[in-house]
């Protein structure tokens, strides 16, 4: 597998590419404690920003990966996320879009109470490919796509939705061709990266892992390896639509 350098066009090998960062983070990251004290202490992103830059690389949104054809992730607790990835469709977006948003949270969401019982779509209520949940919704695994859907027949609340709502719903979809994408756009290049702590909080050493095509991703997700995490609330216009996976699972698709 190879890279070519967009400012000198130079094609080089994965190899080389390995060693580059490797020596970028043995001379700028290794034995360093992350030092956030200047970062927005709001931003849940705020290491991986700090680590980014002292990558000496550019902090950004864009939908591609970090070092040259390569993905980086932080050290994490217990997971590690693939991406932000919102729905292409939605009942509360776009041209499926039935309810207002925060109308969306209130009738197919929860109140947190130690939030003053903000709603939100995350936690119990928010869908997982097992099962339905207690509030009657589950993620289906279609030709077209990803869908969040809801039965009332398996809605166990007392509170269900309103009378107009009480059919089985799409709520929202991520198509294949556009999850596919962003996928594979950020982990089927030259693959990705962890830097990863001792146990004294510095970072100390990295972890490859081979590129990861999304029909990969897809076998991961239906068996539950990769999950789809969701803090969406009111009050917050972003859509919080975290794809993740337990840090054993990275060990897993690690190099050896």
């Amino acid at each position: 597998m190879y890279y070519e350098c967009m400012t000198t066009h130079r094609v080089v090998s994965r190899d080389e590419v390995k060693l580059e960062i490797i020596r970028v983070f043995e001379k700028r990251v290794k034995y360093k404690k992350p030092d956030l004290s200047s970062l927005n202490s709001a931003h849940d992103g705020r290491e991986g920003d700090w680590l980014t830059k002292e990558m000496g690389l550019s902090v950004n949104g864009l939908n591609e990966p970090d070092f040259k054809g390569f993905e980086m992730k932080k050290d994490s607790k217990e997971k590690t996320t693939f991406g932000d990835w919102s729905p292409d469709e939605a009942i509360f977006k776009g041209p499926s879009k039935l309810l207002h948003r925060d109308n969306f949270l209130e009738i197919f969401g929860a109140p947190n109470p130690k939030k003053a019982n903000r709603y939100s779509w995350s936690g119990k209520v928010f869908p997982n490919v097992f099962d339905f949940n207690e509030a009657g919704q589950k993620l289906e695994i279609r030709k077209s796509g990803i869908c969040a859907v809801y039965s009332p027949e398996k809605d166990l609340r007392p509170n269900k939705v309103p009378l107009k709502f009480r059919k089985r719903l799409e709520l929202a979809k991520w198509n294949h061709d556009s999850l596919g994408k962003k996928v594979e756009r950020k982990f089927n290049q030259l693959g990705w990266f962890r830097c990863l702590k001792n146990s004294k909080g510095e970072y100390d050493r990295i972890v490859f892992g081979q590129p990861i095509n999304y029909e990969t991703f897809l076998e991961l997700f239906t068996n539950g390896s990769i999950f789809l995490d969701c803090g969406m609330y009111q009050g917050n216009s972003r859509p919080y639509m975290t794809w993740r996976a337990k840090n054993n699972i990275w060990d897993e698709l690690a190099e050896n």
